[in-house]
């Protein structure tokens, strides 16, 4: 689960600061040549093959620890300071980044409950919970979600102490918690959380349909094991997209039954909803009540509206579409580029006058094999001036960095990938997040890759420090070298 969640580290950098020597030794080469592979082009790489750009490098890479198995599967990632937190189907790993080139895990946290999303604000970190469970311990068995006592939703644990996180609070959602965007309130004393889940069904208690609806936890910061379900609140009462049936070859369309991802852009009030069928701007200035300014559907091309990314400036949204569920190799050639892609989108008007017009799609370029799941997945910006950049996981796609600054004509600029897992096995990269100078991957096979972007055109993202990040909750960063 985009861009920066707390204020930047002051700077003592001006307008005469320069590349680095890795920079500068690609500064001549055009951007053909920078986007252009380091070997020939031969087709879709041999069984765990890597390949990149020669400004985009794999530095390290951190297998699972115990006590996690190769069937962990890896999910998301959250920052603070100099740590990186990912989530996984069997609990977290708190990771020293200090020295991004040889990180190391700082502690390993069993508590299973897929697909544990997460998210840290100050000393706490919240896990969500998706899977039925006996109840809400780290030692509980799964149950199925027709039996009234099973649990699902937010977990939440101190982290004060990196090296030994403590579980101190749970939370019951509706449906789960599929994903969770962290939404700080205006004054510093509560934290909301705006849980996304669906699946409804008439024989699960706790899921019944329509299920048109989030639940807004809220936390108290000092004393977070008050925190509660505050409301479950309805944001499509027509019912949103009705859906329309299909394969993954055919094309199909989810009925919307709740939201699968929500980013929140809290200094502008702002809220893009990947709500099955729907993609949706919300107004946030009442962070308890939040409010729908537009929504658009895309019959066509998109089957699953999965998440969402503004641009610094809060002028564009980029949502994907989870064609296949993560699980279909949809970046094959009998694909259209315009399906498992993301759709770019400009913010016209003003004001409750603000609309969501449509520009562009962006899919990788680069066909994979019948056995790679491959599908547009989470990314975030990454803090160049001027442009507009993002970086994003495709699964076994990979990763991309593309440039969406003309929202009609995004192009990518660099790009990494393993070639086919072994035996036909699923997996890939979840989420590629650039957080203080490097691209941090949590891949669901391999587990956590480190890479270093080296291009003239982002250096100035090397200059930007954070203390937090949460992708979902984008903060602005601002302007380091403004024309005088």
């Amino acid at each position: 689960m985009g861009a920066f969640a707390l204020s930047l580290s002051g700077l003592a950098l001006g307008p005469q600061a320069t590349a680095a020597p890795e920079d500068a030794e690609l500064a001549g080469l055009s951007e053909a040549q920078l986007s252009s592979q380091e070997q020939p082009d031969s087709g879709i790489p041999g069984v765990d093959e890597i390949r990149n750009t020669r400004n985009l490098k794999l530095i390290a890479n951190l297998p699972k620890p115990a006590p996690f198995t190769t069937s962990s599967t890896w999910s998301d990632l959250a920052f603070q300071g100099n740590y990186a937190f990912a989530g996984n189907y069997d609990g977290f790993v708190v990771y020293d980044i200090s020295n991004p080139r040889k990180p190391k895990v700082a502690s390993a946290v069993l508590c299973p409950g897929s697909q544990n999303d997460i998210s840290v604000k100050d000393d706490l970190l919240f896990l969500s919970t998706d899977s039925s469970r006996s109840d809400d311990s780290c030692t509980s068995t799964p149950l199925p979600a027709s039996n009234k006592a099973a649990w699902e939703g937010i977990k939440i644990f101190d982290i004060s102490d990196k090296r030994n996180p403590r579980y101190i609070k749970a939370v019951e959602t509706k449906c789960g918690s599929h994903t969770h965007t962290l939404v700080p309130d205006k004054r510093g004393k509560n934290a909301y959380l705006y849980v996304s889940s669906y699946g409804p069904n008439a024989e699960f208690p706790d899921c019944q349909p329509p299920h048109d609806l989030i639940s807004i936890v809220k936390v108290p910061l000092k004393k977070p094991t008050e925190a509660s379900l505050l409301s479950e609140k309805v944001m499509f009462p027509d019912g949103g997209n009705p859906g329309r049936d299909g394969t993954v070859e055919t094309g199909y369309v989810r009925a919307t039954s709740g939201c699968h991802d929500i980013t929140v852009y809290p200094s502008k009030d702002l809220a893009a909803g990947a709500c099955m069928g729907d993609g949706v701007l919300w107004n946030i200035s009442d962070r308890e009540n939040p409010r729908e300014i537009n929504r658009v559907q895309d019959d066509v091309n998109f089957a699953f509206w999965h998440s969402a990314t503004f641009n610094n400036a809060g002028t564009k949204v980029i949502f994907t579409d989870e064609l296949g569920g993560g699980g279909a190799p949809t970046c094959k050639a009998s694909i259209a580029p315009t399906r498992g892609a993301n759709g770019l989108y400009d913010i016209t008007g003003r004001g409750d006058g603000r609309k969501l017009e449509f520009r562009s799609y962006y899919k990788i370029p680069r066909h994979q094999a019948e056995t790679e799941n491959c599908v547009a997945h989470n990314g975030s910006l990454i803090p160049v001036q001027g442009r507009d950049i993002m970086v994003q996981s495709w699964y076994q796609g990979g990763i991309s960095v593309f440039d969406f600054t003309d929202t009609r004509n995004p192009r990518e600029i660099a790009w990494f990938e393993r070639g086919p897992l072994p035996n036909g096995a699923g997996g890939g990269t979840w989420s590629a997040y650039y957080y203080n100078g490097h691209i941090f991957s949590s891949d669901m096979a391999k587990g956590l890759d480190v890479l270093d972007l080296r291009d003239p055109r982002t250096v100035t993202a090397k200059f930007i420090r954070v203390g937090e990040l949460n992708v979902q909750t984008q903060g602005a960063y601002r302007d380091l070298f403004p024309r005088r």
